[in-house]
């Protein structure tokens, strides 16, 4: 079954990129650094990409460009105990799409809000209070379903419209302009008075936040952004490597990849800390930071509608492209699973299947409010968030990571090499790669599943 081919590696680099660059670097990266303490975050972040989130990019697009399939049968074809990754990694976009296409309404509202503020129309936010108006919106029945739904709507028809056609021809554009207007917010916030304490926040030595068992708490969070932000263990990079052609170079595309996710991740800290620091906000503002503190901070700035306005549109950009990257891993598994039954069903079918599931989960954490609706959560939970979160972000991601370091380093050691190396290319990390594989990896995710869990049910005070 022909699944569809990228026309281009700029086509691959630009769905494989904005697979990666969505809410995880505009959003969450920033209040994570605000939380794990600015620059000792940042400092683990990009230690843990390299030793962990290079050599398991390198190995999901080679996994997929190998073997011409998506998770599951990716990992079966490797090594079929390891068959249980593949299913682990296809959940993962279930299980993430419930909550994002949420956060995606959220940003349109706020995109369009903004727009309205800037012509003056009665659909904006008028000047009122930041925390007052989210907290309305939120919590408003109809609207965030509105937005939710037209955020789903907006993923399908891209999805729909195939790997080419659609997914390659919108990340193509979509990529290069969110970058643009990114530099544009970089700079506006950048030259605000008294952003140098932001700038310091972000690139000052300060390892406060490590103080006792505080690393772990930065570990954990900066692990957990490392695979929700690179899109690690979610099924959408081997199977955007099944569609790549043979001629381009893998090695040089792992590197790009996680390069230029980690660029966007910072330059957003450096789009959104020195803003709020210029403006005596709280930087560790957790989710809120994105849509009550920013929001002020726009409200008080001049010419804080045009930058408001743009700064949400590039996040709905990240949004959508990542969006489409979730959907497109479990399409792409569910047309393999097909194929080897014999179905006739078209892709078509199993885009429905996906943006159903979206739909559900889409309703019950918009009408949950984040947690303000007050209903019974499953383990314990504060809000239906957490539980999609901890399924995607706190088990799967890191046990599918664990999994794929095993079989590479232990099982099916230098399986990919081969693939690295075709048309004389040079695999020139291999010794790197490998040693990731072998000693790194595993240890770094069994340490991350104890965290991660210990966040979520805090069964020892270690952590």
């Amino acid at each position: 079954m022909d699944k569809g081919k990228f026309g281009s590696n700029f086509g691959f680099l630009m769905a494989s990129i904005g697979s990666a660059v969505g809410l995880g670097n505009i959003w969450s990266f920033p209040y994570k650094m605000g939380i794990g303490g600015g620059f000792a975050f940042l400092l683990v972040y990009l230690i843990l990409a390299i030793f962990v989130g290079y050599p398991l990019m390198i190995g999901e697009i080679a996994l997929g460009r190998k073997t011409g399939k998506a998770a599951i049968e990716a990992f079966e074809t490797c090594d079929r105990r390891f068959k249980i990754a593949g299913i682990f990694d296809t959940i993962v976009p279930f299980l993430l799409i419930c909550f994002y296409v949420t956060f995606g309404g959220y940003v349109m509202k706020y995109m369009v809000a903004n727009f309205g503020d800037l012509i003056g129309a009665g659909f904006g936010f008028n000047g009122a209070n930041a925390g007052e108006a989210f907290g309305g919106f939120i919590g408003g029945g109809a609207e965030p379903m509105v937005y939710t739904y037209l955020f789903i709507a907006l993923t399908l028809l891209i999805v729909m419209m195939g790997v080419g056609g659609g997914i390659e021809k919108f990340c193509s554009w979509a990529m290069p302009a969110l970058f643009i207007m990114l530099l544009v917010v970089v700079v506006r916030s950048c030259t605000l008075p008294g952003a140098g304490e932001g700038l310091a926040f972000l690139f000052k030595p300060s390892f406060e936040a490590f103080k006792g068992t505080g690393w772990c708490r930065v570990l954990g969070m900066a692990g957990s952004q490392m695979f929700f932000s690179l899109s690690l263990a979610s099924g959408c990079l081997i199977a955007y490597g099944s569609y790549l052609g043979k001629e381009n170079n893998l090695e040089k595309n792992a590197v790009i990849v996680p390069v230029c996710d980690t660029l966007v991740a910072v330059l957003a800290g450096m789009a959104v800390m020195p803003a709020v620091f210029a403006y005596g906000m709280e930087p560790a503002g957790g989710p809120g930071l994105l849509f009550v503190t920013l929001q002020t901070v726009f409200q008080d700035m001049a010419g804080g509608a045009i930058f408001g306005f743009v700064f949400y549109l590039l996040v709905f950009f990240a949004a959508l492209t990542s969006s489409i990257g979730m959907m497109e891993g479990a399409i792409s598994a569910m047309e393999d699973a097909g194929a080897r039954k014999g179905s006739s069903h078209k892709r078509s079918f199993y885009v429905w299947i996906i943006t159903i599931v979206a739909i559900a989960g889409g309703t019950l954490v918009t009408w949950d409010a984040l947690g303000g609706s007050g209903s019974p959560y499953p383990f314990g939970l504060t809000c239906w968030l957490d539980f999609f979160d901890l399924g995607a972000e706190g088990i799967l991601m890191p046990l599918g990571g664990l999994l794929m370091a095993i079989m590479f380093g232990w099982t099916r050691r230098h399986y990919i090499d081969d693939e690295v190396e075709l048309n004389g290319n040079t695999f020139k990390s291999k010794g790197f790669v490998d040693f990731c594989f072998r000693w790194v990896g595993p240890i770094f995710m069994i340490l991350l599943l104890i965290v991660q869990l210990n966040s979520f049910f805090k069964f020892t005070t270690l952590f």
